[in-house]
C-alpha cells in the first residue's frame, strides 16, 4: 500500500517576538499562512523494520537529520509499529529558506503514516507529536491560515478566503534561524505587527490594509546580516509588488500582487539577478 501527502510551504504575513522565555525559546505572535508551492511525500510499507528515505534533490540530508525521517522514527517509537517505511520526498520548496519546507515534510509524513498505519491519531495529539520535531510542525498539520503563539504551537485558525498572487525570490544564501533569534533584542524592537488589525483584513478581505499591515520582527536583524535579502525586498517592492515582507529569518522575501498584468514584470525582473523566483497563490 502506499500513500501520498502534500507538503506546501508557508509565509509569515506577521512575525512578532514578544520576550525571551525561561526555557530559552522566544515567545512568539505570528500569522501564518500557505501557498501552492508544496513538495510531495510518497510514502510506502516495507517488509522489514526500518525506515528509508530518498529525493530526487541531491541537497537534503536522506538519514536522521532529515525532519521526515525523525516524524517516522517518533510516530513508529510512540505507537510501538514493526512495519518498516519508504518515503520519498519530491523536493519543490527550497531549503532553509524560511518557507517551513522540511517542518512541512514532517507533518505530511506524520499525517501520511497514520493513514498508512491506520493507527487514528487525532489531529491535537498529531500535533503534540509535531511539536516535538519543531516550532512550525504543528502549524503544517492542519496548515490554512492561524494565529501561533508560544513556540509556535499554540493555534488559532482564522478563515482566510484571499485570492491573491505571491510572487517568492530566495537569494543563494542559507540563514541561521538560531543566530537571527540570538541577535534579537526583544525588548528593543521598533516595531510590532497589530495582529488584530491584520486579522479583520484578512477576514474582511481588505487587500491594501493586509498589505499595510505585514509585519516582522526579524527583519530588522536578517536584513543588517545579508544585504543580499534588503535588495531583494527594494526591488520587489521597486518593480511593483503591493506588500513585500521576509518569510520567517528569512532569507525568502515574497510579496503580494493583487493584479496578475503585473506579475509577468515583478517576476522578470527578479529573474535578472536571482534564480529562485517562484509565481505562486496564496491557498484558501
Amino acid at each position: 500500500m502506499k500513500v501520498f501527502e502534500k507538503a506546501p510551504a508557508k509565509i509569515n504575513l506577521s512575525l512578532d517576538v514578544l520576550y525571551k522565555r525561561p526555557d530559552g525559546y522566544h515567545e512568539v505572535e505570528m500569522i501564518m499562512t500557505m501557498v501552492d508551492l508544496a513538495d510531495r511525500i510518497e510514502m510506502q510499507e516495507l517488509p522489514r523494520d526500518t525506515i528509508m528515505i530518498s529525493s530526487q534533490a541531491g541537497y537534503i540530508p536522506l538519514d536522521e537529520k532529515n525532519l521526515a525521517f525523525q516524524a517516522a522514527r517518533l510516530i513508529k517509537d510512540r505507537y510501538g509499529v514493526k512495519q518498516g517505511v519508504y518515503i520519498h520526498l519530491n523536493k519543490n520548496i527550497p531549503v532553509a529558506a524560511g518557507l517551513a519546507g522540511g517542518s512541512s515534510d514532517a507533518a505530511a509524513t506524520l499525517r501520511g503514516l497514520n493513514r498508512l498505519w491506520n493507527l487514528n491519531i487525532s489531529v491535537p495529539e498529531l500535533q503534540r507529536l509535531g511539536a516535538e520535531l519543531g516550532s512550525d510542525v504543528p502549524y503544517c498539520i492542519t496548515g490554512g491560515t492561524a494565529i501561533a503563539r508560544g513556540r509556535g504551537e499554540k493555534l488559532e485558525p482564522i478563515k482566510n478566503s484571499f485570492q491573491s498572487w505571491v510572487i517568492l525570490a530566495k537569494p543563494p544564501i542559507n540563514v541561521s534561524t538560531a543566530q537571527v533569534y540570538g541577535r534579537l533584542q526583544a525588548g528593543a524592537i521598533k516595531k510590532h505587527p497589530n495582529t488584530k488589525q491584520l486579522v479583520e483584513a484578512i477576514q474582511g478581505k481588505q487587500f491594501d490594509k493586509l498589505c499595510n499591515g505585514l509585519c516582522n520582527v526579524l527583519e530588522e536583524v536578517t536584513l543588517d546580516l545579508y544585504p543580499e535579502v534588503k535588495h531583494i525586498k527594494d526591488c520587489m517592492q521597486k518593480l511593483g509588488a503591493e506588500g513585500v515582507l521576509m518569510s520567517g529569518s528569512g532569507p525568502t522575501v515574497f510579496g503580494l500582487v493583487s493584479k496578475e498584468s503585473k506579475v509577468a514584470r515583478i517576476y522578470n525582473g527578479l529573474r535578472g539577478f536571482c534564480k529562485d523566483v517562484y509565481v505562486v497563490r496564496m491557498l484558501t
